[in-house]
């Protein structure tokens, strides 16, 4: 468990550095050329008096450095989301191996537990780590050493407990995340609201070009991030679905494949 952690841990350190480098090049690369090209276009057609439709083309939206951070957070979370997501899929198709292979109409009681043990104990190790290895193991040691069926139930039931709950606090940096970016946004709007008011001066002058674009700067920023936090939070919720449904469908495949064949014999 202690190296799994050292690996997440790598991993999204690993994960932020890419995402940093490949926002950061695309944004110096093309985002930002594109926009000031189009902004200083748009300047020297007004200085010259002519008509100017102000156009809010995508690199425009994006230009700014908010929208750079909040763009590197989202592809740092769903980096973070997809590994998860890769793990859950990977422990779902354990639930199609049959672990256990108890025949119908056959009674499985304490002293045989650890001849059922065995197959679970020949996984490799990466796969004993997951939870239907982890539950079962659990389940046939409680049975061997209680002798009691709602021990082996209890037992069960709590290691979903707190699987679920490893699960759960495990996405605690994605929801980090995902609070961060309309954070980030606002900072963006409050930046451009500042810089327009400071501005202000020209405005009155008759030059409201300085006050439009600091007033886009605001409304862009605030755009990107909420429309970003809905892409994470829409993600982060299928991932908690698929994570909770390998919960259940695991203690449902113990209740099939085991629970039912458990016997205690009468004194």
């Amino acid at each position: 468990m202690n190296r799994q952690l050292n690996a997440d841990f790598l991993y999204q350190v690993f994960a932020l550095l890419v995402a940093v480098v490949l926002v950061h090049a695309v944004y110096v690369g093309i985002i930002r050329p594109s926009a000031d090209a189009q902004l200083a276009a748009q300047a020297a057609l007004q200085a010259a008096g002519g008509d100017v439709v102000t156009e809010r083309t995508l690199a425009i939206v994006i230009r700014d450095f908010e929208q750079e951070a909040c763009f590197i957070l989202l592809l740092w979370a769903l980096a973070i989301m997809g590994l998860k997501a890769y793990r859950t899929r990977e422990e779902q198709r354990m639930l199609s191996l049959n672990l256990v292979e108890v025949a119908e109409g056959t009674s499985v009681l304490p002293q045989d537990a650890r001849e059922y043990a065995r197959a679970i104990e020949a996984l490799p190790a990466a796969q004993q780590d997951y939870l239907l290895p982890r539950a079962l193991s659990n389940a046939l040691q409680r049975f061997a050493s209680t002798q009691s069926i709602p021990a082996v139930s209890e037992a069960v039931r709590e290691q979903c407990d707190i699987e679920a709950d490893r699960l759960d606090s495990e996405l605690s940096m994605v929801r980090y995340i995902s609070w961060a970016i309309p954070s980030i946004g606002f900072i963006g709007t409050v930046r451009g609201i500042g810089d327009a008011l400071g501005q202000a001066y020209k405005a009155v002058e008759g030059d409201i070009s300085g006050v439009t674009v600091s007033l886009g700067v605001a409304f862009n920023s605030t755009f990107v991030a909420l429309v970003l936090s809905i892409i994470i939070m829409f993600a982060l919720h299928q991932l908690q679905l698929s994570q909770e449904r390998l919960v259940l469908s695991t203690q449902r495949y113990i209740d099939r494949k085991l629970l039912r064949h458990l016997t205690v014999p009468t004194p």
